[in-house]
């Protein structure tokens, strides 16, 4: 069973402005910028691209929803949603290696720069919901 951790003001107010991050990018791959996240899904991926998109979408969709009102579970929605995070890192890699305009990111400098956005988004992730905290938590209450 997952302690419950408490998280403050600003962690819940970052946790909300992630899953209203994540549903607005999901509603993006239905939509409006299907085509763009449809360019960063790597050659490499055995899927259709169109399919790697809408199930991505799906998947966004879901984890920002949670974000914002499964607050009973927020450590693991927390946990799926920094999973999820290092799960489409290779989309990004992909976008930087092959030169691919998305997202406004036209320029090999913008598209390093956003490489290194992704590891603080993990980490927002995690600290938001309170599972940074349950890990420093837990790894306090082993004894060897």
């Amino acid at each position: 069973m997952m302690h419950p951790i408490p998280t403050n003001k600003l962690q819940n107010i970052l946790r909300i402005l992630l899953g209203i991050f994540m549903v607005t990018a999901a509603i993006g791959h239905f939509t409006f910028r299907r085509s763009e996240f449809q360019a960063q899904v790597p050659d490499w991926i055995p899927l259709n691209k169109d399919l790697v998109v809408i199930l991505s979408g799906v998947v966004e969709l879901g984890l920002g929803l949670s974000m914002v009102f499964w607050k009973r579970e927020r450590i693991r929605v927390g946990i799926a949603l920094a999973l999820f995070y290092v799960l489409v890192f290779p989309g990004n890699i992909a976008q930087y290696i092959n030169g691919i305009n998305a997202f406004g990111l036209n320029s090999d400098k913008a598209r390093l720069i956003r490489l290194f956005f992704q590891p603080v988004l993990v980490l927002c992730a995690l600290w938001s919901t309170g599972a940074l905290q349950y890990f420093f938590y837990r790894k306090g209450q082993r004894s060897f």
